[in-house]
């Protein structure tokens, strides 16, 4: 693309600024009126024709104003992707309701998911965090009744699992507390891989609980993480773009599919660091049901141990100035709910 001159810089921000708000194509005239420009029209229209020229903006209809391209957008965004921030009001109300929902992991997914949604007046999609390095915190044994033991298995980052175990034999449970110590012990903080290169306990009963946490946590290695929370579908059903076109309208659907949305999540922010945010405009050529439309995605979390992904969808002139923000801010804040509930296991 053509580098700009200062003057078409400022008109295409203003164009943008405006169809975002407004959704109608931007005239020459409106311009000088609404934003009491010292140009003549005539001089913005020149200067309108080069940027469409350009491939910044496009006319839909001969006597019509100029809308952004994908292009346009891009343009608006790397602009200001640094300079935009989130009030300090909105940041301390969305601290507070964090931190009063306590330390539930599905609470802080449900409230991230509807913050987005409010802030954004988007549609939401948050990923929970999927653990990338399963660690041992803690084992409890509890005799129930004969020869059935209940196993509470507790992983770092929260994840906890049950199960009934049936014994050869009676235990007692003063028996089985010892045995919960002495693994407490020996497997604070490892890892799957460190747990399985252990010397096998001399222990018959230590040896089958290994046995069994072992399992478990293979089990919690293997599953595909990942529970979806979404939220704001209906602040997006009466945008124009979504209610005329149904191309848009088809990116309503990948809602309705988990697995697609998911990969979507994946793929855009692959490669990323946590705290890195991607904004996605026209579906970038790779993703034909996001061509009427854009996404501003994060991945959140502890690199190494657990992260997620977090997003808006909206029509391709979303409120970028208010979307950016919110998506960082939000991001941010899940990262450090979630290392500080890692580092204090």
């Amino acid at each position: 693309m053509t580098d700009l001159t200062e003057r078409q810089k400022t008109l295409l921000l203003l164009i943008i600024r405006d169809h975002i708000e407004t959704a109608q194509p931007v005239g020459s005239k409106r311009l000088v009126e609404h934003y009491h420009l010292k140009l003549s029209p005539a001089t913005i229209r020149n200067e309108m024709a080069a940027l469409t020229e350009m491939g910044y903006l496009r006319q839909p209809h001969t006597s019509a104003g100029r809308i952004p391209t994908e292009a346009g957008y891009r343009y608006f965004v790397s602009q200001m992707m640094d300079q935009a921030v989130l009030p300090e009001t909105v940041q301390r109300t969305i601290s507070h309701q964090f931190h009063q929902s306590g330390a539930d992991m599905n609470q802080w997914m449900t409230l991230a998911a509807s913050i987005l949604a409010h802030q954004s007046q988007g549609v939401s999609v948050v990923t929970a965090p999927h653990i990338q390095q399963v660690k041992f915190k803690h084992v409890e044994l509890i005799s129930t009744q004969g020869r059935q033991v209940l196993m509470v298995l507790v992983l770092v980052g929260g994840e906890v699992s049950q199960q009934i175990l049936t014994l050869n034999e009676p235990v007692p449970q003063e028996r089985l507390s010892q045995t919960a110590a002495r693994l407490n012990t020996l497997l604070a903080g490892l890892t799957l891989d460190a747990l399985t290169a252990l010397p096998t306990p001399s222990d018959a009963l230590d040896r089958d609980i290994l046995t069994l946490i072992v399992q478990d946590m293979r089990r919690s290695a293997e599953r595909v993480s990942g529970e979806i929370y979404t939220d704001g579908l209906s602040n997006v059903l009466t945008e124009p773009e979504f209610i005329e076109k149904e191309e848009a309208r088809r990116a309503l659907k990948l809602f309705g599919e988990p697995a697609t949305l998911k990969e979507l999540l994946d793929r855009t922010i692959a490669g990323g660091n946590v705290g890195g945010l991607q904004v996605l405009i026209g579906g970038e050529g790779v993703w034909e049901e996001l061509r009427q439309c854009s996404m501003v995605v994060a991945r959140y979390g502890v690199p190494g141990l657990a992260t997620g992904a977090l997003g808006v969808l909206g029509p391709m002139r979303m409120s970028y100035a208010r979307t950016i923000p919110t998506v960082r801010f939000v991001a941010g804040l899940l990262s450090d709910l979630i290392s500080d509930t890692i580092t204090s296991e």
